[in-house]
């Protein structure tokens, strides 16, 4: 299983725009306090929409209690500080795997980056101009390599609606 984790997030539409990412592939999502909003905010129950019940979330206090609850797990830390990209770890050995989001306004904290630098992963991109990918768009790509490369479990791959676009008339 595939797990997000939010470090102190600030913006109210991008954790409801990762809920519903979450609601849609079956992933628990952990919030790390302090939130810069509250989570009954309208702005973030209309970015993630109807979908909130269908989301598993799991507070923790600080990180310290995040790290206790994720014990031996592995643990990936998403920056852009990185040395390694997302795309080279395997994530189909069969084992939880949390994927751990910084702040919007100043990503995780250099300490603990620094105490575990073999655990930072970057998404390649032009840092010549911008700074840093939008939190929510950043979660989705990361959490949707994870799951190609364990074939989308539990998935479905292909639907037919009552009325699909694709149908012959």
């Amino acid at each position: 299983m595939n797990h997000i984790v939010l470090f102190e997030p600030l913006i109210p539409a991008n954790t409801g725009n990762i809920s519903r990412t979450c609601a849609a592939t079956n992933a628990p999502l952990h919030l790390i306090e302090p939130l810069g909003f509250s989570t009954d905010d309208k702005h973030l129950k209309r970015a993630g929409l109807d979908y909130w019940d269908a989301v598993d979330i799991t507070y923790h206090q600080d990180l310290a209690a995040f790290l206790t609850y994720l014990g031996n797990r592995p643990l990936h830390l998403i920056t852009k500080f990185a040395n390694q990209t997302y795309s080279e770890v395997d994530y189909a050995d069969g084992k939880d795997h949390f994927f751990l989001f910084g702040k919007e306004t100043t990503g995780l904290p250099e300490a603990f980056m620094r105490e575990n630098p073999d655990k930072c992963l970057r998404i390649p991109m032009n840092d010549e101009h911008v700074r840093s990918l939008n939190l929510s768009n950043t979660v989705a790509l990361v959490l949707y390599e994870a799951l190609r490369q364990q074939n989308f479990p539990d998935l479905e791959k292909a639907h037919h609606y009552t009325n699909d676009k694709l149908d012959n008339y």
